[in-house]
């Protein structure tokens, strides 16, 4: 007999291993949800290259992600955005308790993953974001000129090294052992670079901070105890980036299966775990390599042995959840079989829409001598652009600065892509006066909730100001948030699951609130931070989310202390609101998704 509220899986964790048996449980035709608290796809995500995954060539996190994301729902794999609370896994069928409501299932699969290891040295959780980091790539530009310390001696603490060279004047890396742990050739780079010096035995105990960032740092020796005063050569301030290894997130099966002395879950010959009818996958597992990999091959040796655990306990119990009986790619493949390309020997490939955050680069790779794009990025923006439900005006405020000059031309030539879908117009008070530092950048007041930074693009549908702007030009990697910025407040936007998306509609009902996202263009972790905030704004008419390239606005840096990006200032009463009336504004640091940043704004 169907049970509608029965599944036969629920995967608890998005990331790699959890997409993996999702899909090879749905392409089988069980029954199963995945479920994530955060964002689907896991801490690959925020990796800008993957260049070892066998058969993609070269890739990021997040594009690869997305693709297994959605070979899992074409398969028939349901996703729900939500919190797992608790488990009750005695009996046949077993109880997933969730921030959503409960779930019954016959399987769980726990692919939870791990989060960066925090060392919990003095000053560490105080100043994350304001001087300490867990990210490179994201976070090295803003200690251009300055020293850095790298606390780790793995893999990820060499390679890091060698990269914030690019920008620090000088990086002192904090080894606890003897000698690096990871392969010698890593190491050898980190080792034989003029600008790193490495100390071994040491440890950083904290770091004190004064007028500008982190002043001060206390350094211990492992083998004497002694400790002593740190200080860049300048006497200026300094950043401390942390790649201490992961932590596994396996807070909610404490106690429930069996953990061995790190806290990493112990598992059997196929995955299975202590307790009948629940595995394990990915890198909350106790293995000897964790990449990714390694965690798609849990996740599909998972799904095989719960295929069999699921099959047995319907055949035991008479009860069977609903299953799919036909999928999304099967119909695709149906469509393109009867289609007349097909007969022809050829099937017409669809045209999504690209989210992968390196297109810019792809654009920088390929276009022509003069070109802003090259062609495949076209391509894309004329697929963007033939799907808009209604045309865009891009509505420019500039003022006298060059970057006002190449905002101007960077988005004229994206309107021209766009088949008459999008207009430009500049703003009439477009003239006004800027004051420039010595850099040649306008300066301006950034007391106000939104502040009139220029230059900036605005979004406009049908007159209406969306609530989406960004000051700067959205290059880098930036550009693929903005294009998805436009396809959303037009329509008919990207899918989002019903409960989110009333969620976001109903945002700011009690009153406004405007979200400032200060973001680097070579950050890996922004493009997602930007599109949830814009993507909740296209839904809510109570919500704006404005951009802004820190690079061109120091003062908004500094006003926040901001050393970390994205940077999250949320506001609630609205940029209307009179002085007085709203209350301190919320400052976040960090990637977030469409339900993270909903629970940020308490929608």
């Amino acid at each position: 007999m169907p049970n509608n509220d029965l599944y036969d899986v629920v995967v608890i964790g998005g990331g790699p291993a959890g997409l993996t048996a999702g899909l090879y449980l749905a392409r089988a035709r069980y029954r199963v949800l995945v479920l994530e608290k955060d964002d689907f796809g896991g801490q690959i995500t925020i990796t800008n290259e993957v260049v070892n995954y066998p058969g993609v060539g070269r890739t990021t996190g997040r594009a690869l992600t997305q693709t297994m994301r959605q070979q899992a729902k074409d398969f028939g794999a349901e996703f729900l955005t939500a919190e797992a609370t608790g488990l009750d896994v005695d009996g046949d069928v077993k109880t997933v308790h969730t921030s959503r409501g409960d779930l019954r299932v016959f399987g769980i699969l726990i692919a939870t993953g791990a989060s960066p290891r925090k060392l919990g040295f003095a000053g560490e959780a105080e100043y994350a974001g304001r001087g300490v980091a867990y990210c490179a790539t994201c976070d090295g530009e803003f200690f251009t000129g300055r020293e850095v310390l790298v606390v780790g001696g793995g893999f990820a603490a060499a390679e890091e090294s060698v990269f914030l060279t690019k920008y620090a004047s000088k990086v002192t890396v904090l080894v606890r052992e003897d000698d690096f742990t990871c392969d010698a050739s890593a190491a050898a780079e980190a080792k034989n670079n003029p600008k790193i010096d490495v100390r071994y035995g040491v440890e950083l105990k904290g770091v004190t901070a004064g007028q500008g960032g982190l002043r001060e740092a206390t350094i211990a020796s492992r083998e004497t105890g002694e400790t002593e005063t740190w200080k860049p050569a300048d006497g200026g301030t300094f950043g401390v980036f942390v790649f201490a290894g992961y932590v596994p997130a396996t807070d909610l099966v404490r106690g429930v299966v069996e953990l061995d002395d790190h806290g990493y879950v112990v598992t059997h010959g196929y995955l299975e775990t202590s307790v009948p009818g629940v595995y394990a996958a990915g890198d909350l597992r106790v293995k000897n390599l964790r990449q990714v990999v390694t965690a798609t091959a849990d996740g599909a040796i998972a799904a095989v042995e719960l295929e069999r655990y699921a099959k047995q306990m319907s055949e035991k119990t008479g009860l069977v959840p609903p299953r799919p009986t036909t999928s999304a790619y099967e119909q695709a493949e149906a469509a393109a079989a009867s289609s007349p390309a097909s007969a022809a020997g050829t099937t017409p490939a669809p045209a999504p829409v690209k989210r992968s955050a390196d297109a810019a680069a792809a654009a920088k790779a390929t276009r022509k001598p003069g070109e802003l794009f090259s062609d495949a990025i076209k391509q894309q923006l004329k697929v963007v652009f033939g799907r808009l439900a209604r045309p865009v005006t891009l509505q420019l405020e500039l003022d006298d600065t060059p970057l006002s000059a190449e905002l101007q031309g960077f988005i004229g030539e994206v309107a021209k892509l766009s088949d008459g879908k999008a207009t430009v117009v500049v703003a009439d008070d477009e003239q006004a006066p800027a004051t420039l530092d010595d850099a040649g950048r306008a300066t301006f007041d950034p007391a106000g909730v939104l502040p009139d930074a220029r230059p900036c693009v605005r979004v406009l549908v049908d007159g209406h100001d969306t609530g989406l702007a960004f000051h700067g030009v959205p290059s880098g990697h930036e550009f693929n948030s903005f294009v998805l910025g436009l396809y959303n407040a037009a329509g008919p936007g990207q899918p989002i699951d019903d409960d989110l998306r009333e969620r976001a509609a109903a945002a700011g009902a009690d009153a406004p609130i405007d979200v400032m996202i200060l973001v680097s263009l070579t950050c890996t972790m922004c493009p997602e931070t930007v599109l949830a905030s814009q993507r909740i704004a296209s839904l809510s008419p109570n919500v704006r989310a404005e951009a802004y390239d820190v690079s061109h606005f120091p003062e908004l840096k500094d006003q926040y202390g901001a050393m970390s990006v994205p940077c999250i200032v949320i506001n609630r009463g609205g940029a209307d609101a009179g002085a007085g009336s709203q209350a301190e504004p919320q400052v976040e640091f960090g990637k977030k998704g469409i339900a993270q940043m909903l629970e940020l704004i308490g929608a």
